[in-house]
């Protein structure tokens, strides 16, 4: 698996994920490149027409986004289905599962505890979790945080092919523990010393929530429930365990193997746990980012630690959970993650002034220069609309 993929997604080795990342890295280059795609002033028009495209040329069976300015909700759109079976309508408001923007709540846990004195960002994991992984005495927290730890990923186990029947059909059922995932990556060869590469690996942050739950005695999920979800009062957000479902309006999520595409909305999202099980809506997103980069939820030491990039490889511009996105109208930072069935975009500007959301359930990928595309022209119209 390229490490382009997992460089914003949830890294599930499919096509999918694969255009959903490339289509956001090309948004970012392009503005390093010239200035071209700035005179573009998109109106509420041309963001209904982007979120329309990605179901008429780009292959999903449903789109929404929204964007939220000055604190206020500004635009809010949906097209295509939420079942191809039925033909039921998207609802705008709907649900879906947000893939690796759950490292995003999870990271901002874990640096609460760092401005608690509870742990400290260079300490290293052996602290914690005695014995948990080879080598954990040279693998501090913020490692795990900025994927340099080089640690392997447990996703890219066998079990977790996500290109073939057998974990539609039963894989995707199974009930995983955090030590049955890790002992999974335990069996997996390391990509690097800690330090020294950068290599995107969902095992970070299963050892992240151990550690939340080693130090405040209350699971991963929880902590994110008490310390994000309810002072913000996303009330479309939940961080499942294990259930398989989605609670509330969702579109369905689809996963394309060679014998066509097969509905997983439900599944066991254990094997994802704090790397990415969250559920979430755009509002609850645009809410959580802006309350982020404001100083809402980091006081400023924090906040300047999520945003230190690591400037390696693939990965200079992830930070602690949170990556550098240079659009044609500004430094946003977000994340984006991917997950069988769905693709979440989650922006907002390094000013405060804007912030945006998208899901993408993807369907049918045969033209993959067209949905790379249409992904492209979302964000960008998300993220620059009306802006200069």
């Amino acid at each position: 698996m390229a490490a382009l993929v997992g460089a914003g997604l949830l890294a599930t080795a499919t096509a999918t994920t694969a255009t959903a990342q490339a289509a956001t890295t090309a948004t970012a280059t392009a503005t390093q490149d010239g200035p071209a795609a700035a005179a573009s002033r998109p109106d509420r028009g041309a963001l209904d027409a982007a979120v329309a495209a990605l179901v008429r040329q780009g292959g999903a069976a449903a789109a929404l986004g929204a964007v939220r300015e000055g604190s206020r909700p500004a635009w809010k759109g949906a097209a295509g289905t939420s079942d191809v079976v039925t033909g039921a309508p998207v609802d705008a408001n709907g649900r879906f599962r947000i893939g690796s923007v759950t490292k995003a709540f999870v990271s901002t846990v874990v640096l609460q505890l760092v401005a608690e004195h509870r742990l400290g960002l260079d300490d290293p994991i052996e602290r914690f979790l005695p014995g948990e992984v080879p080598n954990g005495a040279a693998i501090t927290v913020r490692q795990l945080l900025d994927h340099t730890s080089g640690l392997p990923n447990h996703t890219g186990d066998q079990a977790f092919d996500f290109t073939g029947p057998a974990w539609a059909e039963r894989g995707r059922w199974k009930d995983y523990r955090a030590q049955d995932l890790v002992d999974i990556a335990n069996r997996l060869p390391s990509p690097a010393a800690p330090g020294t590469a950068w290599n995107y690996s969902n095992t970070n942050y299963v050892l992240a929530g151990m550690i939340i739950e080693k130090v405040t005695g209350r699971t991963w999920d929880k902590e994110v429930e008490r310390r994000i979800v309810r002072p913000l009062g996303l009330t479309g957000t939940s961080m499942p365990v294990s259930s398989p479902f989605i609670p509330g309006p969702h579109a369905h999520g689809y996963l394309q193997l060679p014998t066509g595409p097969v509905d997983v909305t439900l599944e066991n999202p254990s094997w994802a746990g704090p790397a990415g099980a969250g559920i979430s809506t755009t509002a609850d997103l645009n809410r959580f980012v802006a309350a982020l980069l404001d100083g809402t939820l980091l006081r400023p030491a924090e906040l300047t630690e999520m945003q230190r990039t690591t400037g390696m490889g693939d990965g200079k511009d992830y930070g602690l959970g949170l990556q550098r996105y240079d659009t044609p109208c500004g430094l946003f930072w977000g994340l984006t993650g991917g997950i069988p069935g769905y693709n979440t975009g989650m922006y907002g500007s390094a000013d405060g002034t804007r912030q945006f959301s998208m899901s993408v359930n993807l369907y049918d990928l045969s033209d993959l220069p067209a949905t790379t595309k249409a992904w492209q022209d979302l964000v960008q119209a998300g993220t620059c609309a009306g802006r200069g």
